[in-house]
């Protein structure tokens, strides 16, 4: 989860605007964009509540400060090559405990918008878990700590919180959670392209 001093530190380095309804209360799975290695602090920070992230495995073992960083901020280790049943497994648990899940639904972090499809398994644990589905759109984290940085920058960033995406408003889909994670797309496009 993330912890009031990293979230302090982050608002000391850069210039967050979060916009938008807040969070519905109770359980959610927030669902953003993904251009930065600091895009997990940011959604934190907007969602102005502590959050786990489900993150890719190799992630881990490359640093103990970091290895250090991202336990301490409850990162879900999610496996590439398997299927991450232990990872939903957990994220559904912790669902049902009332927490926020955090999940980048293009799985990895992009150059620009529409490189990558969404990958559907936000609106598979927002469904599963009966909990809605909020889109997040960063715009500006490139900028602080794009894909090749290796260090950040100071920048402004904004975080747009969509309106939740509630899994009852799509049952009579025939495939629900396509559904669910085609309208993630639009409003997230949608979001980007107003800015």
């Amino acid at each position: 989860m993330l912890r009031p001093p990293a979230a302090a530190i982050a608002r000391l380095w850069l210039h967050l605007e979060p916009e938008g309804p807040p969070l519905p209360s109770g359980p959610v799975v927030v669902a953003a964009n993904h251009f930065s290695h600091v895009d997990g602090v940011m959604v934190g920070i907007a969602a102005r509540r502590p959050i786990r992230f489900l993150a890719v495995d190799e992630l881990f073992g490359r640093s103990r400060l970091f290895d250090s960083f991202i336990g301490r901020v409850g990162a879900i280790p999610v496996s590439r090559t398997r299927a991450p049943l232990g990872a939903l497994r957990t994220a559904l648990a912790d669902l049902a405990a009332g927490e926020t899940i955090g999940v980048f639904p293009e799985g990895e972090r992009v150059w620009e918008w529409g490189e990558r499809p969404a990958k559907r398994g936000a609106a598979w644990l927002a469904r599963r878990a009966g909990v809605p589905l909020v889109p997040v759109t960063l715009i500006g984290t490139d900028l602080v700590m794009g894909r090749e940085a290796t260090r950040p920058r100071r920048a402004s960033v904004r975080a747009v919180r969509g309106a939740p995406i509630h899994p009852g408003d799509f049952e009579r889909e025939p495939d629900p959670v396509t559904a669910m994670t085609a309208e993630w797309v639009r409003r997230v496009g949608e979001a980007i392209s107003r800015a």
